[in-house]
């Protein structure tokens, strides 16, 4: 007997599979567009195998917590993070430029 890892759903009650498709937010299109980047043969920063590792373990409270594409950029980002393409300090000075931008974003008039 195995132990189900708490990605693996497979022949669990979860009820129907929407099927239609949606229109995606714009920064999902980001992340899967900085995901083919990532993953093109002239970068070969990340790989799909990567990328599902990744996600699979990103572990039960956030994997449950996070939606489609905020698992693939946490992925992602711990994959760039590993190779050291990035480092934790780039990371969080990028960041926390993005967080001041887009609260001057949001505090300017219409």
């Amino acid at each position: 007997m195995s132990l189900r890892r708490h990605h693996d759903m497979g022949g669990l009650a979860a009820g129907p599979v929407e099927a239609a498709e949606h229109d995606y937010a714009p920064w999902e299109k980001r992340v899967d567009a900085i995901v083919r980047l990532l993953s093109h043969p002239s970068r070969r920063h990340l790989c799909v195998d990567e990328l599902r590792r990744g996600i699979e373990e990103l572990g039960p409270g956030v994997y449950d917590e996070l939606s489609y594409y905020e698992r693939w950029i946490s992925s992602a980002t711990n994959i760039l993070l590993e190779k050291g393409v990035i480092t934790v300090d780039e990371l969080g000075r990028k960041m926390a430029a993005i967080e001041i931008r887009w609260r001057n974003d949001r505090n300017a008039p219409p």
